[in-house]
């Protein structure tokens, strides 16, 4: 598969992919650490200059990019590409929101597992949705066959990559998210997933019973709203990745929907007040060009 058309460095080579992925497996051995998701190259390149020690993929964030909903209209090739401009534009682990492996068969899963692994990741994660409102999620078995499916073409291909299970009952409605949560991810560990992540906990109870359900494995916990639970408290009740999901994305939405709001209803451009100079932002991605142009001699 080639590279996406814009890239901001040379494809990585082998050595500093397997550092990256050894980096991010150090990652979760011990402490909390925080894993913005970025949907593009641009994004991707600001966060890592904010110092932060790897990214992730947000599969809304980028659908959001091109005109699309979050769910079914991303195909794996557009999911593909996008991992790919990030993963070129930064030096950073990725971990890529694989959804739910684009496929509805495991021998599927297993396919675009190993592609995605090509990419360059550090860590994907698989999910248990199945995009079918009558019936959102697969049943514990099959879910659990899709995540071996994932594990074994991981393992095939000796790479270390991470990989994580996701329980999604509670953003299907499920009317028992947490214990059947429990119940998922305790069977996803036995399964093989590395990290596991129940989106959608937001009581400093139930991520304590999640993080000691599925211990000593790592929990990512998901912060997508300012629920008042800082990087510290989480940090405090054991978890040891948290990510944000489409937040930036959607606060990068709500600050372009309320200056476009105010132009088309009263005429005003308040809505700019306070926004970053473009001279700045010029400034910053022509460091990072002029970096890598001095890398490549």
């Amino acid at each position: 598969m080639s590279p996406a058309p814009a890239q901001f460095r040379p494809r990585p080579g082998e050595k500093e992919i397997a550092d990256r992925r050894a980096e991010f497996r150090r990652l979760h051995e011990s402490g909390c650490f925080v894993i913005p998701n970025p949907w593009d190259a641009g994004s991707a390149l600001y966060l890592q200059h904010m110092g932060f020690k790897a990214l992730a993929t947000t599969s809304a964030g980028f659908a959001l990019s091109r005109g699309l909903p979050d769910y079914g209209a991303v195909t794996a090739e557009m999911a593909l590409e996008n991992i790919l401009d990030i993963i070129f534009a930064v030096v950073l682990p990725v971990n890529a929101d694989f959804q739910a492996g684009f496929s509805s068969t495991p021998e599927g899963v297993a396919e675009n597992v190993l592609r995605c692994i090509d990419t360059g990741v550090a860590g994907l994660s698989i999910e248990d949705s199945t995009g079918d409102p009558k019936k959102p999620l697969y049943d514990i078995p099959v879910a659990v066959e899709r995540l071996k499916a994932a594990r074994s073409a991981i393992d095939s291909s000796r790479t270390g990559v991470l990989l994580t299970a996701r329980a999604e009952c509670h953003l299907v409605g499920h009317p028992h998210p947490f214990e059947e949560s429990i119940l998922r991810l305790q069977a996803y560990a036995e399964a093989g997933a590395d990290v596991l992540f129940a989106p959608g906990l937001k009581s400093r109870e139930a991520i304590k019973a999640v993080v000691d359900a599925v211990s000593p494995k790592p929990v990512n916990v998901l912060m997508s709203s300012n629920v008042g639970l800082t990087v510290s408290d989480l940090a405090s009740l054991g978890v040891r990745r948290i990510s944000v999901g489409s937040a930036l994305a959607r606060a990068a939405w709500t600050g372009f929907i309320r200056a476009a709001t105010a132009i088309a209803s009263s005429g005003v451009f308040s809505g700019f007040d306070g926004t970053v100079p473009l001279v700045d932002l010029d400034r910053f991605m022509k460091s990072i060009e002029d970096h890598h142009a001095r890398t490549r001699k």
